[in-house]
């Protein structure tokens, strides 16, 4: 399978049709059609159905688009990395993490560190942690900003100077909204909006000590301003950390920390033997100078 062949098999999913694909690759449509039959036949699968006007792909084309794009992005990565000059520190630094107020120590750091390498670039890969962990084993991000248990034997680590406070969010309307701080006992017969990791945090286990399956909850979230949005429209109270969603000012929303106070660390991580680039050398160093500071 050639990396030429995926391209052309990338612009026909883009434009959903061969015709104008092979517009826009500067090919004639034979040509293109022949190519991608010769695909379908190396791989024994059908990759997509054609019609009059656009093509669909098969359960099989759209594994292969999945994998095709995440091929092409770490080849994009290889040929940036490789390509710099010896006497350039410049570059990208992909890091993944979920919402939190975390993310200010990696752009405290950027910050600092683009003072004196402007050509350093910041990118924030919004996932929960099993899709950050993933795209961290695959090499698609340098760190993950996570929370909880790291598995020591695979990646290595440094624990980050903020903590975050779990509370719920809720209408200002709501009954709860009258109190200072919320209790499991004030949430067991709530409907319960939460992110679909939730549970795999400790400290909230803990806090629910109950158990999840005496709880009602009747939605959950991966990014909590959808959470919100639900919590607006009057469907739940939603379980999350402080200082993401802005409850402030005109907003209809309140939040409010749970009782006794729960919070939770968080780290960066990377994959152990990992070989960095210049830019994400000076990145983690500076990272390790603040904490230092900070220590």
């Amino acid at each position: 399978m050639e990396l030429r062949v995926l391209q052309y098999f990338l612009a026909v999913t883009r434009e959903q049709s061969i015709s104008g694909a092979a517009q826009s690759l500067h090919l004639s449509q034979p040509t293109l059609s022949r190519q991608l039959k010769d695909l379908e036949e190396e791989l024994g699968k059908e990759l997509m159905i054609r019609g009059n006007r656009r093509i669909t792909l098969t359960e099989e084309g759209m594994i292969l688009r999945k994998r095709a794009e995440e091929i092409m992005e770490l080849v994009k990565k290889a040929e940036d990395e490789i390509s710099l000059s010896d006497d350039i520190i410049a570059g990208d630094i992909t890091v993944g993490t979920g919402e939190t107020d975390g993310v200010r120590f990696l752009a405290k750091a950027v910050k600092e560190l683009q003072r004196r390498y402007p050509l350093i670039h910041l990118h924030i890969v919004s996932g929960d942690k099993a899709a950050i962990i993933e795209q961290l084993d695959r090499g698609l991000i340098d760190f993950g900003l996570v929370f909880g248990d790291i598995e020591t034997s695979k990646y290595e680590c440094i624990q980050v100077p903020y903590k975050d406070t779990w509370g719920v969010i809720m209408r200002q309307d709501s009954p709860l909204a009258k109190k200072e701080t919320i209790t499991a006992e004030d949430l067991i017969d709530k409907p319960l909006i939460i992110s679909r990791q939730a549970f795999y945090n400790h400290e909230l286990r803990e806090f629910f000590s109950c158990g999840q399956d005496k709880l009602n909850i009747v939605a959950t979230y991966n990014l909590l301003f959808n959470g919100s949005l639900m919590v607006d429209e009057g469907i739940g109270y939603a379980i999350s950390f402080d200082k993401i969603i802005n409850v402030s000012g005109n907003s209809h929303l309140c939040f409010r920390p749970l009782e006794p106070k729960t919070e939770s660390n968080m780290s960066i991580l990377w994959k152990k033997y990992q070989v960095f680039t210049k830019a994400v050398e000076k990145f983690l160093q500076k990272l390790q100078e603040i904490l230092d500071i900070t220590n």
